[in-house]
């Protein structure tokens, strides 16, 4: 579903200030896969997830999604099959708009014969069929404007639209980070929930070390652009966060201390 070979990205080439963000990095996902990403700050992560989804372009190396070369494609073509979940809640909606509006919109990224923001009877009823599994009784809002909602309500809308589509793969950007503990519990089990039940191929960047090994059924760590260690299902089952910390510490020769990352 996902595969890049030998990605690499350089910001202020031939400068002072010249970082390698990816190294030749190699990464491959079959369908139903829910990867998780650690690292230090500066590792690389954020980076990997703007350029599959196409806000960045790799200088070299090509990224294939569902079977389709997409290295070169723009970020709107790529919106069909990518969808994406940011850390801030108000990214990944419009506030202006309805949550029925906002539900449309991301509704017509695959099904444009007919598309407008006028919702139909039936379409209502997907809707509300959708937001139902949500259990934020937002199936009984859908007039209300979205920049009302709070910053939890606003992400579990933005992982609906983001998903409901049936992308052929899930991007999330520290989505639970910038919420409270019982609203980023709440956002996690429910992306456990939809990630499983549609069968989405997810790729999910965190600092929450725990998180990391809680959920999905792949775990890569990344430092200086390149993935430096990677447990599967069955490594997953046993893992801890001071393993992880030992496993850093062995590839690398130092120590992870960033504050985030042990969170």
């Amino acid at each position: 579903m996902l595969k890049l070979n030998q990605i690499y990205k350089v910001f202020n080439e031939g400068t002072m200030d010249e970082k390698i963000a990816l190294n030749h990095l190699n990464l491959s996902m079959n369908q139903g896969d829910f990867v998780t990403i650690i690292g230090s700050n500066g590792a690389g992560k954020s980076t990997l997830l703007n350029l599959i989804a196409g806000k960045l372009i790799p200088d070299l190396g090509e990224v294939i999604v569902a079977d389709k070369n997409l290295t070169q494609a723009s970020e709107h073509k790529r919106s069909r099959l990518i969808g994406r979940v940011f850390q801030d809640p108000m990214a990944g909606t419009a506030p202006t708009l309805t949550i029925e509006e906002n539900l449309a919109i991301a509704y017509g990224r695959t099904h444009r014969r007919g598309f407008s923001l006028g919702v139909t009877k039936k379409r209502k009823s997907f809707f509300k069929e959708k937001l139902e599994s949500l259990q934020l009784n937002l199936e009984n809002r859908l007039s209300a404007k979205v920049g009302l909602l709070s910053g939890g309500e606003r992400q579990a809308l933005s992982l609906l639209m983001a998903t409901f589509t049936e992308p052929s793969i899930l991007l999330l950007d520290e989505h639970t980070a910038a919420l409270d503990p019982s609203r980023a519990e709440l956002i996690t089990a429910l992306t456990k929930k939809i990630v499983e039940e549609n069968n989405l191929t997810a790729l999910m960047v965190t600092h929450n070390m725990q998180q990391a090994i809680d959920l999905g059924n792949r775990l890569i760590m990344m430092d200086r652009g390149e993935i430096i260690f990677e447990a599967d299902q069955d490594r997953k089952k046993g893992l801890t966060v001071e393993e992880l910390l030992k496993e850093f510490q062995q590839i690398r020769g130092g120590t992870m201390t960033d504050r985030a990352v042990l969170a």
